[in-house]
């Protein structure tokens, strides 16, 4: 008689950095503020922490330090409900911070990063623990990790390596970083990957710099079906929304009208909203939740965006912004 096949331990594992985000409020310029708010930020932990509220069993590899600021990160994503028994913890090293200048269009969010040498740069291959991180039914993966350091980019391959030998999906957000990496750094090395992935999240503007596409987003679209193998493409076309491949399908998604209080974190809470959808086996309703969740970041302080299933099922059906008595 055939050993029946384990059932994975998550739903959802990732791995990669979270910083220390550091923001003074709207208006204020760093170098005059006399105080700030503290959040993790991580694009990949910000997708573990969104599925978490919405009931999946998600966690989070990487590496920090045994310090308070290491702890606070940590404390932010445990609280989201991010399951946290496969982070390395050191006795020494630092926490990569990033701090962030609030502003109203047209003045553009100002970033400053401080994460050179940062504890999770210094993840390698022999320190993951692979057989968790690989009990799940989707590993979500950036193109932020390959970017941190040699060790990482060994970690990013080695990571959807071992997938595709345990028949385990991977979701890919592009997310090009130019203070991390060139365009065509960006793309040498991430162009071998995204041919083994499942699910794959590109920004349009990084489908034109870094993955050299042109023409319009439907024909940036059909150009990416041949970069990668993934069924479900999602590109995201800014204020106007997403535009997605499913199986040979085109699918618009318009964004939701919203008050922009804090950009950063939205495009994790609509990676979040879509595989949400895709481990339902309903992409399309995905596409939708992640269009709800992506607005609903954006008029919340910090990266970490949590909606509960009920909370983000009234969201996709709101029609009214009265008070719900």
């Amino acid at each position: 008689m055939a050993e029946s096949k384990k059932a994975p331990r998550f739903d959802f594992t990732t791995l990669g950095e979270t910083m220390l985000r550091i923001s003074v409020s709207p208006g204020t310029p760093l170098e005059t503020a006399a105080g700030a708010a503290l959040y993790a930020a991580g694009s990949e932990s910000n997708v573990a922490a969104a599925l978490a509220s919405l009931g999946y069993r998600t966690a989070w590899c990487s590496r920090l330090p045994d310090t308070p600021p290491g702890r606070l990160v940590a404390n932010q994503i445990r609280q989201a409900g991010v399951d946290m028994s496969l982070v390395q913890w050191s006795p020494t090293g630092r926490v990569g911070t990033m701090y962030v200048e609030l502003a109203s269009p047209p003045t553009p969010v100002r970033v400053t990063y401080d994460r050179a040498g940062s504890c999770a740069t210094e993840m390698t291959v022999d320190s993951i623990p692979w057989d968790e991180l690989l009990s799940t039914r989707v590993l979500h993966l950036t193109g932020i990790t390959p970017a941190l350091s040699p060790q990482c980019l060994a970690v990013a391959k080695e990571a959807i390596a071992r997938a595709a030998a345990a028949k385990v999906p991977v979701s890919f957000d592009v997310n090009f970083r130019a203070k991390l990496w060139s365009a065509k750094q960006a793309r040498d090395t991430l162009l071998p990957l995204l041919k083994s992935v499942a699910l794959l999240f590109v920004g349009e503007s990084d489908a034109t710099e870094v993955l050299g596409l042109t023409g319009s987003p439907e024909e940036k679209l059909k150009a990416l079906t041949g970069l990668t193998s993934a069924k479900q493409i999602v590109l995201t076309i800014g204020n106007e929304g997403t535009l997605a491949w499913d199986n040979g399908n085109i699918i618009r998604q318009p964004a939701e009208p919203t008050t922009v209080i804090d950009r950063l974190g939205a495009g994790d809470a609509l990676a979040a909203g879509v595989i949400h959808g895709w481990l339902d086996n309903d992409f399309i309703t995905g596409l939708r939740a992640g269009a709800a969740l992506a607005a609903l970041a954006l008029r919340r302080h910090g990266d970490i965006v949590i909606a509960r299933r009920d909370e983000l099922k009234s969201l996709m059906g709101a029609r009214s912004n009265r008070p719900q008595r």
